[in-house]
C-alpha cells in the first residue's frame, strides 16, 4: 500500500552570510506493503527481548524487509530513532542537539563531529561554500564540538524534523531571529544581537594559532547541559517528534538489488560552480565490505580532529530544494519543508531516485521511491546534502 504525500505550504526561508569573505562574513550579522522491486533479504539473527520489554518485537514487513517499528528496552538499551542502532536507552530517549559547523578550508579541521548520527550539508550563498549541521544524540563522552558558526533558517527548520535543540554562534538576524526566538524553538545560542535568551555558559574560545577569530568558538558539552537545565527545556523527545526514517531491523538488509549501482557520489559533480559544493569538491566512496560511504573533500579523507577518524555513513541522501537568490549579495532562500521535491537516496551501493516530503515546521523528512513507497534505510548514520535545484544537473554518481 503506497503512502500518500500530504499537502503543505511552501515556505521560503533565507540565509545571509557566506564564504566569499569568511574573515568578515559573520561579523556583520553578530552585531551579529511490498512492491515488485526486490529491496531486502532477511539475514538470520535477531536480538532476544528481555522480560523487561513492554513493547512487541518489530516484526513488521515493508517492501520485503523487516523493519524497526516499535522500540523496546532490552537490557537497558534501545534502537536509536536516528540510526536504528542499539544504544543506551537514556541516549535514545533524550533529545539530540544540532549544531552549526563551518566547512570552508580556513576553518578545518573540525572537532567532535564524528559523534553525529545525522549530518546535514548545504550551500551558504550563491557560488560559495557549504556549512555542516551535525545532529548528535550520543555526547556523554564528548567534551566540546566545533568550531561553531552562525545560524541559517533552513538549517533551523531541518533540525526541528528531529526535535533537535538548535545550537549556534551568530545568526542572520532579519531572517532567523523571528524563528529562533519562538517559544517552541529550543535553542542554545551564544549571546549576540538577535538572540532573546542567550546561553553564554555553553560556549568558549580555544586558541588556534593562525586561525581567524570566528573559527575559535566551540560549544562545550558541560555548558550545554547547564544551559538546557537553566532554560528548562524538555530533555526527552516532545510529543511533536515524528521519526523521520524507516530502518531495516537487526539481521535484515535493505539491498535494492534491482536498482542501479552507485558507489561514487558527488553532490556537486565536477562543475566549476555547483551551488556551493565546488568549494571543497566533496564526494562519497562506497565500501561494499562494510557497507559504508566514506567522505572525502579537498582531495583527501574528511576526518575528525578529535580522533583522526574518517567520516563514514550508511546512507547518503541528496535532497533537491527550490532556491532563489534574494538580493545583490547573493543571499539564498530555500524551500526545505513543503510538498517536496526530487531526492536521490543511496544505500547498500545502490541509488533510489524518488522524492521527499516535509510537512510543517516540526514534520519529519520522509523519502519515497519512484513508486511512492517510503524508502527503507540501513542501520547507521545518514548524510543529507541539500541540493539547490538550479544546480541539480551537477549531481553525479556512478
Amino acid at each position: 500500500m503506497k503512502k500518500k504525500i500530504l499537502a503543505a505550504m511552501f515556505i521560503s526561508v533565507a540565509i545571509l552570510t557566506g564564504c566569499r569573505n569568511e574573515a568578515n562574513s559573520d561579523v556583520i550579522m553578530t552585531i551579529e506493503p511490498e512492491s515488485s522491486v526486490s529491496v531486502g533479504t532477511e539475514i538470520p539473527a535477531t536480538p532476544e527481548v528481555s522480560e523487561e520489554s513492554t513493547q512487541p518485537m518489530a516484526n513488521n514487513m515493508w517492501k520485503g524487509v523487516k523493519i524497526i517499528k516499535d522500540r523496546k528496552i532490552v537490557d537497558g538499551k534501545m534502537q536509536s530513532y536516528l540510526t536504528g542502532e542499539w544504544k543506551d536507552a537514556s541516549v535514545v530517549q533524550r533529545r539530540n542537539f544540532a549544531v552549526m559547523v563551518p566547512n570552508n578550508k580556513p576553518a578545518l579541521p573540525q572537532y567532535g563531529i564524528s559523534k553525529a548520527s545525522i549530518f546535514y550539508e548545504a550551500p551558504m550563498e550563491s557560488g560559495s561554500c557549504t556549512r555542516l549541521m551535525p545532529i548528535v544524540e550520543d555526547y556523554d563522552d564528548l567534551d566540546h564540538i566545533g568550531p561553531v558558526r552562525s545560524s541559517r533558517e533552513y538549517f533551523l527548520y531541518e533540525s526541528q524534523s528531529y526535535d533537535s535543540i538548535y545550537c549556534n554562534w551568530g545568526l542572520a538576524v532579519p531572517y532567523v531571529a523571528p524563528t529562533i526566538n519562538r517559544e517552541d524553538i529550543h535553542n542554545v545560542s551564544q549571546a549576540v544581537t538577535g538572540i532573546d535568551s542567550p546561553s553564554t555558559e555553553a560556549f568558549d574560545r580555544i586558541s588556534r594559532p593562525g586561525y581567524s577569530l570566528e573559527f575559535t568558538g566551540y560549544m562545550f558539552i558541560s555548558g550545554y547541559k547547564k544551559a538546557i537545565e537553566r532554560h528548562k527545556y524538555d530533555t526527552n523527545y516532545r510529543d511533536t517528534f515524528e521519526q523521520a526514517f524507516i530502518f531495516a531491523d537487526d539481521g535484515n538488509k535493505a539491498e535494492y538489488s534491482d536498482y542501479p549501482d552507485a558507489t561514487l557520489l558527488k553532490p556537486g559533480g565536477d562543475a566549476s560552480n555547483s551551488g556551493g559544493y565546488n568549494h571543497a569538491n566533496p564526494y562519497f566512496k562506497y565500501n561494499p565490505e562494510d557497507g559504508l560511504y566514506y567522505r572525502y573533500q579537498l582531495g583527501k579523507p574528511h576526518t575528525d580532529d578529535m580522533n583522526g577518524e574518517q567520516l563514514a555513513v550508511s546512507n547518503v541522501i541528496f535532497k533537491v530544494c527550490h532556491g532563489e537568490i534574494l538580493d545583490d549579495h547573493g543571499y539564498l532562500g530555500f524551500e526545505v519543508h513543503a510538498i517536496g521535491g526530487e531526492a536521490y537516496i543511496f544505500t547498500n551501493g545502490k541509488v533510489i531516485k524518488g522524492n521527499w516530503n516535509h510537512v510543517g515546521d516540526f514534520g519529519a523528512n520522509h523519502f519515497y521511491d519512484d513508486e511512492g513507497d517510503e524508502v527503507v534505510l540501513n542501520q547507521g548514520k545518514t548524510w543529507i546534502c541539500l541540493i539547490w535545484d538550479k544546480y541539480k544537473d551537477c549531481v553525479s554518481y556512478e
